[in-house]
Formats: structure tokens, sequence, C-alpha cells
């Protein structure tokens, strides 16, 4: 039975990582706002925060991801925008985080990160376009489903990709040790 100074220590250990994890997800954010990309869909972007999110979700516990992603949508939202940005922002990152969870729950030995990450990054397209649904009342906001699918599974790899390689390269450091199940 581990002690209660172990417990704390690993307790503090996952509040360290969490705020890393969240700081790091922020100045991704930051960066892909800097890149001159033209998606041609309203709101289509890059992701490139989610690699966190899922490295967060191969590391610890889901309600420490959770906490990790509630962070960076809220300090993200601060920075970035408005009530409505952080609305499209929330309902996307908590349709992401779940159903990527839900995978790893169920499929963790199973399934690629890249897979993972493509489900991911389509439930946020949903997810936002949902938030659009209820923000302005119509569900004409769908038609835009069939691009935002498919930059979902394209933004999804590239996620995914990186995740493959950040997942083992992490896990080689101290702090991680300990945390991490299976590998991506």
């Amino acid at each position: 039975m581990p002690s209660l100074n172990e417990g704390a220590n690993l307790a503090l250990k996952r509040t360290v990582i969490v705020a890393i994890f969240a700081a790091v997800a922020v100045v991704l954010s930051l960066v892909e706002s800097l890149i001159p990309v033209n998606m041609s869909v309203p709101g289509a972007k890059l992701g490139l925060a989610n690699i966190m999110v899922l490295t967060c979700l191969y590391f610890l516990r889901a309600r420490d991801a959770f906490v990790m992603v509630l962070l960076k949508t809220l300090l993200t939202a601060f920075i970035f925008g408005t009530f409505s940005s952080f609305l499209f922002s929330i309902m996307g990152a908590l349709f992401s985080f779940a159903a990527m969870w839900f995978l790893l729950l169920i499929g963790r030995k199973r399934l690629s990160a890249i897979g993972i990450s493509i489900v991911g990054g389509i439930a946020h397209n949903v997810g936002q376009l949902t938030a659009a649904c209820i923000y302005f009342n119509t569900t004409n906001i769908f038609y835009y489903l069939p691009m935002l699918l498919i930059m979902g599974v394209l933004t999804g790899i590239a996620v995914g990709i990186a995740v493959k390689y950040l997942v083992p390269s992490l896990s080689k450091l101290s702090l991680f040790e300990g945390f991490l199940t299976e590998t991506a």
C-alpha cells in the first residue's frame, strides 16, 4: 500500500503534467493562429492543441485530461475571443474528448493513436457544428458537415502521427515514469 507521501507526490506530478500539457496546448493554439492556412470552411483549423489532449489521455486518468481540456479551452477563449468562440470551442473539445476517451477505454490495445485522433477530429467538428446550430438556431449549418468530416480526417491523421511519436518520447522522461500504461 502506498504511503500518504507517495500519494501526495503522485497527485502533485499529475497536477504538474496537466498544467504543462495545458500550457503547451495554449501555445500550440497561438502558433496555429499565426499559420496562414485557408481551410475554405469557416472555423476549420489544424487542431494542433489536440496533440496535447490525446497525449494527456494516454498518460493520465480521464478526469485529469478533462481538467486539461477545460483549462486549455478557457485560456484560449480568454486570449482569442468572445462568448460564441468559447461556446464553439468547448462543444468541440468536449465531443472530441468524450470520443477519444471512449475509444481508449474500449480499445487501447487495438486502436492506433492515428485512428483515435481521426475520430477525435471528426467529433470536434460535429461538436462545433452542434454549437453553431444552437447558437444560430438553424440546422442549415450542417451543410458544412461533409467538408468538415474530410478536414477532421486529415487533421486527425496529422495529430495522430504527432502523438504516435510524442508519447514514447515523453515516456522516457522521469516526470512520466509510471503513468503510461500502453504505447500509442
